[in-house]
């Protein structure tokens, strides 16, 4: 399978005109298009049915996970409904297979990375902080259990490993990801990672088994000279 990724769209008008016409040519390159979160800039409706009106022309299938900024206005079950009528597979906690290749996903959350990984103790806001990111976890472990395909992708927002953040401020590293997602996929094993989220971050890196790890923000893709607005990945 033929898979197109790109996350951190960030929708609006004069951002999408950018990309238009080269978006227009993934049809013809890929079978499967992977957007991994921050579809839209603040979360809102409005955002979201401008920019499926752009999707739909596409005439690609479409996975995609939502990220931190589509929850920002408080709308983010009727942004999934909207794209779940127009036919886009969105993951949260979920698994999807398709012509042999499983598709699992949830957005994640932050939390830092190695032995720097945030744990449950201290204050009671601590916990219930690192309680949502165990949480997201284990929305990834039910999508990866879902599975039955040889063949796995997993698609995230915040970033799984260290390695795909270099390049952002050492400061906020703790705010792009965390390492409990890398855990469950390391245990269920995956072809290929996708995330985004980290602008600045670096392009590729892999889990502490082997998995390949891919930021697929846009920003990302642009800055590495890449000519279009995604990237192709063959699964």
């Amino acid at each position: 399978m033929r898979i197109a990724a790109v996350a951190d769209l960030h929708y609006s008008p004069q951002n999408y005109d950018k990309i238009r016409d080269q978006m227009l040519h993934v049809r013809d390159e890929a079978d499967v298009l992977v957007i991994a979160g921050d579809l839209t800039n603040y979360g809102r409706v409005a955002e979201m049915d401008s920019l499926l009106t752009m999707l739909v022309r596409l005439r690609i299938p479409i996975v995609a996970v939502l990220g931190n900024h589509d929850f920002e206005s408080g709308q983010q079950d009727e942004l999934m409904k909207l794209m779940a009528t127009e036919g886009i597979k969105v993951l949260d906690g979920s698994g999807y297979e398709r012509d042999g290749v499983g598709f699992a996903g949830t957005k994640g959350f932050l939390g830092g990375f190695g032995r720097g990984t945030l744990t449950a103790f201290g204050e009671p806001e601590v916990k219930a902080f690192v309680q949502v990111s165990i949480n997201e976890a284990l929305k990834l472990e039910r999508a990866m259990a879902q599975l039955r395909t040889e063949r796995r992708v997993v698609v995230l927002h915040y970033a799984p490993i260290g390695d795909t953040v270099q390049g952002e401020p050492l400061e906020i590293y703790p705010y792009l990801g965390n390492s409990r997602l890398a855990e469950v996929v390391d245990r269920h094993g995956a072809n290929l990672v996708l995330h985004g989220h980290a602008h600045h971050g670096s392009p590729e890196g892999k889990t502490t088994a082997g998995v390949p790890v891919h930021n697929v923000a846009l920003s990302i893709l642009q800055a590495s000279g890449n000519t279009k607005p995604y990237k192709l990945f063959e699964v």
